[in-house]
Parts: C-alpha cells; structure tokens; sequence
C-alpha cells in the first residue's frame, strides 16, 4: 500500500510529535526472546504517546495509562499524557480522533480524558481482548479489564470505528494491521516533509528488536511480529523513518519539540541527529 511519492507530494504533511510520560527499568532478559550477552543489560523503556498535527487536523495516536495503573504496575510516571499534549497545546477535550494501535494498559488507559474523540481501533484487537485468549494470563496481563470496559462503553455509544486491515483515515494518514504483539495491533503511516514516517508502536517496541529480528517477549503470534518488521520496512521511507514505541533512543536521536520541551517531547517529522 506504499503511496508514490508524486501522489504524496501533493498532500499537506504532518507534524509529528513523541511525548514521553513515563518509564520502567528493565533488564535485556526481559526485551528479548533471545538476549544471548546481553541478558543482565540495563534496557528500561520509555512510555510514549503520540501526536500528528496539521495546519487543519490533530490526532492521537495512544493515549497512555493513569497514575493508579502506575501505582499497580510498578512503573514511573512522569506526567499525565494529557499535560504533556497540553504542553504541545493541544486541548484533550478538544480533540476530535484518537488512534489506538492496541488495548494494552499503557496505550489506552485513559478513555475518559478524551470526552469528544472518535477512537479507530482494529476489529481484531477487540475481538481478541474481549475472546477466549483473555482467560490465559499470558495473554490477559497485560490488559486492564476497567480499560478495555471504557472502549466497551465507548462502542455502545458510537465512538469506536473498527477497522479490517489496512485504511486510509485522513490523506497522509493511513493505519496498517500488523498483528504479533497482540492479534490486532495496527501501525500508523503518517506523511510529514521528510517522507513517509511510520511510527511502528509495539510492533517493535525498541531499535533493537526490529534491527536485531529479535522480538519483545509479550507476544501472541512470533511468526506475525517477525514478519511485521519487514511491513514495516515496506511501509516506511528508510529505516530511520521507522520509530519504535519504546525506545529510549527516539529522544536522544530526534530534535525537542521547542527549547521549552527538551527531554519531554521530540519531532518525529524533522530528521535524525545522528
């Protein structure tokens, strides 16, 4: 599904935000299912959230978890995504579409702060949420069952769009199913001025399990995320056009959002440093 450029040239491009909100200290053994040497490496994640901004739209792309999750999970939370979106000014309440790439705790743990989005979310991931896999606790942990209720709720109430595959939301944004980490997780290609980004979400959650063909443990189908790392070599520009959801490299490699942001927030739409 791979746009020509010609075709891209003529849409207007994104600007694209990462928001960091919080972070956990992991260890290599925990990242990868093959950490070989590097086992009792020091790997911690960082927790992102994401924002793609034109001069007409604004969208979402995960909206995190709460301080009680935080709390439960043992995880360091830094600051409400809300605040840190607040910071970029962007209104949560406001905001009218929010992409969720899939139902675990850290990336749709706060339905409620977003009282007027439209959620697009792949059938499959609700379907496996809500299905007979959730009754075996290596596929359900990493759920909040209150969370997936909130988009429950949101369905019964015509928020919740469900999408089948591939679909082009908005020209320059397109959602592309991947599956792996969970049966129905879903990556954003988005365009901005340096081409074609796709921010990959836990499709690889760091450089290295994409880089390294070596995948994050929490998974449902190894041969899907294996193979997804190739869609998203397909769907994105170059590798460095490839971001993963929770590397903490992303805020090292990439520009602040502005002076005031430098360590919160870095543009994903403008090239690398090094």
């Amino acid at each position: 599904m791979r746009e020509p450029r010609k075709m891209s040239e003529t849409i207007a491009p994104y600007i694209v935000h990462a928001i960091k909100y919080a972070r956990h200290d992991r260890k290599g053994s925990e990242n990868l299912i093959h950490p070989g040497d590097l086992h009792d490496m020091d790997m911690p994640l960082d927790f992102f959230v994401w924002a793609l901004v034109s001069k007409t739209r604004t969208f979402v792309v995960d909206i995190g978890f709460s301080a009680e999750t935080a709390q439960k999970r043992g995880r360091e939370l830094i600051r409400c995504p809300s605040i840190g979106l607040k910071m970029l000014g962007i209104d949560v309440a406001k905001v009218k579409d929010v992409i969720i790439t899939h139902m675990h705790y850290d990336h749709v743990g706060n339905f409620n702060l977003f009282p007027n989005a439209h959620f697009h979310l792949q059938e499959r991931e609700i379907t496996y949420s809500t299905g007979r896999h959730m009754t075996k606790s290596v596929f359900s942990a990493a759920y909040n069952v209150e969370d997936v209720i909130d988009v429950i709720r949101g369905i019964y109430k015509g928020r919740v769009t469900f999408h089948n595959g591939d679909a082009n939301l908005a020209p320059g944004i397109s959602l592309h199913h991947i599956g792996g980490h969970t049966d129905g997780l879903q990556v954003v290609r988005v365009w901005t001025e340096r081409g074609w980004v796709v921010l990959a979400s836990d499709a690889s959650h760091l450089y290295a399990n994409m880089n390294q063909v070596n995948p994050f443990p929490i998974v449902f189908n190894v041969g899907d995320m294996v193979d997804g790392y190739d869609c998203l070599n397909e769907l994105a520009d170059t590798i460095d056009h490839i971001i993963p959801g929770h590397d903490p490299l992303v805020m090292e490699k990439y520009p602040a959002s502005s002076p005031e942001l430098n360590g919160i927030a870095v543009r994903l739409d403008l090239p690398p440093k090094n």
